[in-house]
């Protein structure tokens, strides 16, 4: 069972282009075969080089919902997969004290008083969906026991109700930034795509794209600058989300070119420690970028 929203790797790049996300061919290319082959796509690499904004662009471009699961320590069924709504149980027993446990057994645990959270609402949905898994590393590891179900046969099995199965299949993204290592069984089950930092002149061309008002030449200088800061020792390397950040705050200022002191007054929109900002203060070598 495949999703089917796209004919080919270049159609793939194409319409996610028109979303203003501007897809490398590997990035094109694994899109295209999560979809073609109906596998969900693991989705890893630093924060902030658009691996979210790559399963929105997908739902953009298809057409279909979007239903978000995001990820934190403590997150579990109720909050994934489905939880009962207990309140109106209780209401529903109140008002049978006359029916038989069995009579109101059947009733309370029905569609009625189920609550669908983001793993069951797309596994049921009929019409066109992307399901995020985003930030899957920051959830505890038995969150990934329940996710097999819905990854290999995309259905789960709600025990009052039985088995559900999807009639019409997700396009699944997963999200992890490695900060712990996800199971083997989990990987097994994906296709995987790890999203690094961008080449230079792909960055340029994102920046041009998501900052059109921004000149050419100070264009390039903004993704020099920052890929002269990744190649430092930082606590936390400058996004590409940063990069644009920093693009649109160089517009606001009205800034024509890249100085010390415009670069010193704005390292706090690329550099969120201060430990780093001081030493990109201290080596950075505008003349040499």
């Amino acid at each position: 069972m495949t999703t089917g929203y796209f004919s080919s790797v270049d159609d793939v790049a194409e319409r996610l282009a028109a979303t203003g996300y501007l897809a490398s061919p590997a990035v094109a290319t694994t899109v295209f075969l999560a979809d073609r082959l109906g596998k969900p796509l693991l989705v890893e690499g630093p924060a902030g080089v658009g691996k979210t904004e790559l399963a929105k662009a997908v739902a953009e471009v298809a057409g279909a919902r979007l239903v978000r699961l995001q990820c934190y320590e403590g997150v579990d069924e109720s909050r994934a997969l489905y939880e009962w709504n207990h309140a109106k149980q209780l209401l529903r027993i109140t008002a049978g004290r006359d029916e038989t446990w069995d009579e109101t057994r059947t009733d309370i645990f029905s569609e009625e008083f189920l609550l669908p959270r983001p793993l069951l609402t797309a596994i049921r949905s009929a019409d066109p969906t992307v399901l995020l898994v985003d930030e899957m590393d920051k959830a505890d590891i038995e969150v990934e026991g329940f996710l097999l179900e819905v990854l290999s046969d995309f259905q789960i099995t709600v025990p009052e109700l039985g088995t559900i199965t999807a009639t019409r299949r997700p396009f699944v993204v997963l999200t992890s930034n490695a900060g712990r290592e996800l199971s083997e069984a989990l990987r097994r089950r994906c296709l995987f795509l790890h999203i690094d930092f961008p080449e230079e002149e792909l960055e340029r061309r994102i920046v041009a794209t998501k900052v059109p008002g921004l000149g050419a030449a100070l264009t390039t200088s903004v993704v020099r600058v920052v890929g002269a800061l990744r190649a430092m020792d930082l606590r936390k390397a400058p996004s590409v989300a940063e990069t644009i950040d920093w693009a649109r705050t160089l517009l606001a200022l009205g800034a024509d070119e890249l100085d010390e002191t415009v670069v010193r007054d704005s390292l706090g929109v690329i550099l969120k420690h201060q430990d780093d900002i001081q030493k990109a203060a201290a080596k950075l070598d505008l003349d040499a970028v």
